[in-house]
């Protein structure tokens, strides 16, 4: 076991090495870039966040914009007439463009190496930090979603299993396909229209974690305030996630029931509840039990991203989406080196817990046999 272990983790330093490689390589054909940005903005053709708090780069923009020549157009960059050309190498050496791509990319890797992410470009403020401050709300966010999933989705894969073909199974498999073919954020705009004060009732808050005031609040209330405010979003997400697990659930039941234990259960007289719960339960929630690490993740990277910008949530979804359209390259980059390790140890708790439900399975004798 600590053999296999050790091999996985060995595995994720090429994974992770890849990911991080192929971005790089996007990033540098994508359009725009935070140089490019600031030139915009002092030609004023870029409405988006101001980048004023650029580590100083807003105070060099602004003392800078009536330095003209006539040789900008030797500028790489689109817009820059009449900006002093070494103004612009300037801004290229603060944002640390000013070095060959590979030798970008070799020193990113050492400094993720040891979990230096730098600072970011605009928040004046350090990646790892920023990261560790916005993940309790997305971690918050995929928790609550997850369990109430779960606690949804099991027993109603259990009552399908059991009851098969009837009409109940029909109409829960209605309402599970409406759930899985709308995306998430379609409910949630629906549900803000509906409940936080759009065309019907203001029932729920417009969006936030807690109240602007929450720390006057006494203890009970901070914890009715945050649950009130997190109604709508685990909400929204919960009805986009629990189809998967839902016919998950049902069909491990019903590969069980047919299975000739439990007919040999049947015939000793044993009761359906002592052979649906006794007998099939625990290896029919094998594969259910053992993926919660790896669904709980997936929640986490994938399903918070749109829910926390629509409803205003300061977590990683949010950061991650704001430092997109501001091209802050720091932050895209370590929340994205973050989101990979993640995922890879969440697929490897998905195995060591297969085998903690069920000592019988041995990855060892897989990757020995292949």
């Amino acid at each position: 076991m600590i053999a296999y272990i050790l091999r996985r983790l060995m595995l994720m330093v090429p994974t992770i090495l890849g990911i991080m490689i192929i971005n790089f390589a996007i990033v540098q054909f994508a359009p725009g870039g935070p140089v490019e940005r600031i030139v915009a903005q002092l030609q004023g053709l870029d409405t988006q966040a101001s980048v004023g708090g650029a580590s100083g780069g807003g105070e060099s923009s602004g003392s800078s914009t009536g330095q003209t020549v006539t040789a900008g157009q030797e500028s790489g960059y689109r817009g820059a007439q009449g900006l002093d050309p070494a103004f612009l190498k300037e801004l290229e050496a603060q944002f640390g463009l000013d070095k060959p791509a590979y030798e970008r990319l070799g020193l990113m890797i050492w400094n993720y190496a040891r979990f230096d992410f730098g600072e970011s470009f605009y928040r004046n403020a350090d990646v790892l930090d920023l990261i560790l401050e916005k993940m309790p709300v997305s971690i918050s966010l995929g928790l609550w979603t997850t369990l109430i999933v779960y606690l949804i989705s099991i027993p109603m894969g259990i009552a399908k299993a059991v009851r098969h073909g009837t009409r109940f199974d029909a109409v829960t498999s209605s309402v599970i396909l409406i759930g899985y073919a709308i995306p998430g954020y379609i409910f949630a705009v629906m549900l803000l229209v509906l409940f936080a004060g759009g065309s019907y009732w203001d029932v729920f808050p417009l969006g936030g974690l807690v109240s602007p005031d929450w720390e006057s609040y006494s203890w009970p209330v901070k914890i009715v305030d945050y649950l009130w405010h997190m109604v709508l979003p685990v909400f929204a997400m919960v009805l986009s996630g629990f189809a998967t697990l839902t016919l998950l659930t049902k069909n491990s039941f019903l590969e069980e029931i047919s299975k000739q234990y439990v007919v040999t259960a049947r015939a000793k007289g044993v009761t359906e509840k002592k052979v649906l719960y006794g007998h099939i339960f625990r290896n029919a929630m094998l594969i259910v039990v053992a993926g919660f690490p790896a669904a709980f993740i997936s929640i986490f990277i994938t399903g918070s991203l749109l829910i926390e910008v629509i409803f205003s949530l300061d977590g990683l979804g949010l950061l991650g989406y704001e430092s997109v359209m501001n091209r802050d390259y720091p932050v895209v980059f370590g929340t994205l080196f973050i989101y990979s390790l993640l995922g890879l140890v969440a697929n490897l708790l998905r195995d060591l817990t297969y085998i903690w439900v069920d000592p019988r399975i041995s990855f060892e004798t897989q990757d020995q046999g292949g």
